[in-house]
């Protein structure tokens, strides 16, 4: 069952040789993250560690994902360059559909029309030649506005029935929406202001970590934050940034962590003044989560992109941290057991 077809580049899967893996030495992992994170933001890196799909079309992928712009280029000269290499690269995976697909008219509703990254890149070597099995039957459900209904045994598309023995649900799910954001999870700040309340007109933090107001929360999220594919690696970038922030706050005895509106302010300014302006390129690709399903066309990440936010707090760490840690009062014990003078 397809709404909207994905691009399905090569992936290459292939067995690991063990004589080079047993090359690999002590840090590999971080070191190919790091590889990968630099050449996905547009960082200076000698060498591709990785070499797949997402690296391969990097360019084309640094707006959307992680806002970092080549900067050396006149923009309108940028915007040109960027659509003839998307031309090229969509051009190549309609083409590879052809190939890999028997029957005409399978292969035609397989094709993407629209631009590169208008939804998350698929890499798959299986996936297209599945078309081709007796057993499998591509339903294209875009003329009809999806799946209509569903019955005992079949799944309807318009008014057709497809009888089914069993349905994998792959659609219908939300990306990126939280409870706290919805308003099935709320949180309370101080005198009872939910967070939802407080970002009525838009997110409020410093770093994407902290809001004012709401003493010891820490976010892991996107939202003026450092974002990127590699989801897993931003998380875990994260959860080393908050340990480091309440081991300053333990070690210093402050009472709580909280940013200082002033400083909150600051941050939300410097998101605003570096955003990167997808609207033209979100208005005109199809409906999905990368554009709210045709709704959203900006991006509340850090755009300068993953690895300079990195720079940015880590630059920050080096300080007192004294924007985000309220000392205890004369006297007060603090969270590590001892008694502070202050």
């Amino acid at each position: 069952m397809q709404r909207t077809p994905s691009t399905v580049d090569v992936r290459d899967n292939r067995p690991t040789d063990p004589e080079w893996a047993a090359t690999l030495q002590p840090g590999w992992q971080r070191e190919r993250m790091d590889n990968f994170l630099a050449i996905i933001s547009g960082e200076d890196a000698a060498e591709d560690l990785v070499q797949d799909g997402w690296t391969t079309n990097a360019r084309l992928q640094r707006k959307m994902m992680t806002g970092a712009l080549d900067t050396t280029l006149d923009p309108a000269e940028r915007e040109r360059r960027d659509e003839l290499a998307d031309f090229v690269t969509m051009n190549r995976m309609r083409a590879r559909i052809e190939e890999a697909v028997d029957d005409p008219a399978t292969a035609e509703a397989l094709k993407p029309w629209y631009r590169y990254m208008c939804k998350r890149p698929g890499f798959s070597d299986l996936y297209l030649p599945t078309f081709n099995r007796p057993n499998v039957t591509l339903v294209d459900t875009a003329d009809h506005g999806g799946i209509t209904r569903m019955t005992e045994n079949a799944v309807v598309v318009g008014e057709a029935k497809y009888e089914v023995d069993c349905v994998i649900f792959a659609t219908g799910f939300e990306v990126g929406i939280s409870g706290v954001l919805s308003g099935t999870l709320p949180v309370y700040g101080r005198n009872g202001t939910t967070l939802l309340e407080t970002w009525a007109r838009g997110p409020r933090t410093l770093h994407g970590f902290y809001t004012h107001g709401f003493p010891n929360l820490f976010h892991l999220a996107s939202i003026q934050n450092g974002n990127s594919v590699n989801i897993s690696h931003v998380l875990q970038d994260q959860a080393a940034h908050i340990a480091a922030v309440i081991a300053m706050a333990d070690k210093t005895g402050a009472r709580w962590v909280e940013p200082t509106a002033a400083a909150e302010q600051a941050w939300c300014d410097t998101i605003a003044e570096k955003a990167v302006d997808n609207s033209a390129f979100l208005t005109e690709c199809t409906p999905g989560y990368y554009n709210g399903e045709g709704t959203r066309t900006t991006s509340s990440s850090y755009a300068p992109g993953p690895v300079a936010f990195h720079r940015v707090i880590s630059q920050w760490r080096e300080g007192d941290m004294s924007d985000v840690l309220v000392p205890a009062p004369d006297d007060e014990v603090s969270p590590s057991g001892h008694r502070q003078r202050r």
